[in-house]
């Protein structure tokens, strides 16, 4: 009796998630074509929120991959994964990119390109949000116009270990690697591998 109960339990456990994945497909173009997101071919584990400005620009390549949340990947500080883009910004995704509970917040400028792999919870920025002087960030407005942003850009084949934050300004070079963690405010150059707050060069690769 208890192995047949099991075997139900399974059966439909697996139906159910097979209609949720169609569901949240569904959602998720919807979301995409609301937001005149370009895109191509995706698959995505849970429902990431989705904020692109009206004079902004975003566009992702085939073979996309999310996971957004605890289901989509339980490795901790689970979010859903973001796509800001502000008015006049734009994002660029390569294609075979895979990312995990990732924010990516664009005022500028941030390029992805193909075969790029981002860890869960790491947060990619092109600006400070804020202005460095003390005295203007008191007023609202002009903090906002004196903030300043930097594009960022993440060449083929790199893989950023979780929880690590990329800052404006940023290139990492083809093939290389990021600890998980790591703070990233400068150039990485191509084949190496970095880690630590802030990050580090530790050997090629």
């Amino acid at each position: 009796m208890q192995k047949v109960i099991s075997i139900l339990f399974k059966i439909i456990r697996r139906l159910y998630l097979q209609v949720k994945n169609i569901t949240i497909e569904i959602y998720c173009y919807i979301q995409f074509f609301i937001h005149n997101v370009k895109f191509k071919s995706f698959n995505s584990n849970g429902i990431p929120f989705v904020s692109i400005g009206i004079s902004g620009k975003c566009s992702i390549g085939s073979g996309f991959k999310m996971n957004n949340g605890l289901e989509g990947n339980p490795i901790g500080r689970p979010q859903r994964c973001v796509f800001f883009v502000d008015n006049g910004a734009i994002l660029s995704i390569g294609q075979n990119v895979g990312i995990s509970s990732t924010a990516i917040v664009v005022h500028l400028s941030i390029t992805i390109d193909d075969n790029v792999k981002i860890g869960g919870g790491t947060c990619i920025y092109d600006t400070d949000f804020h202005s460095l002087n003390p005295l203007v960030r008191i007023d609202s407005k002009s903090d906002a116009t004196n903030k300043i942003c930097k594009p960022v850009h993440i060449r083929n084949n790199v893989f950023i270990g979780a929880h690590s934050t990329i800052l404006k300004g940023v290139t990492i070079g083809e093939n290389s690697i990021i600890g998980a963690c790591s703070v990233v405010s400068k150039n990485i150059p191509a084949n190496e591998i970095w880690a630590g707050n802030p990050a580090r060069f530790l050997k090629s690769c």
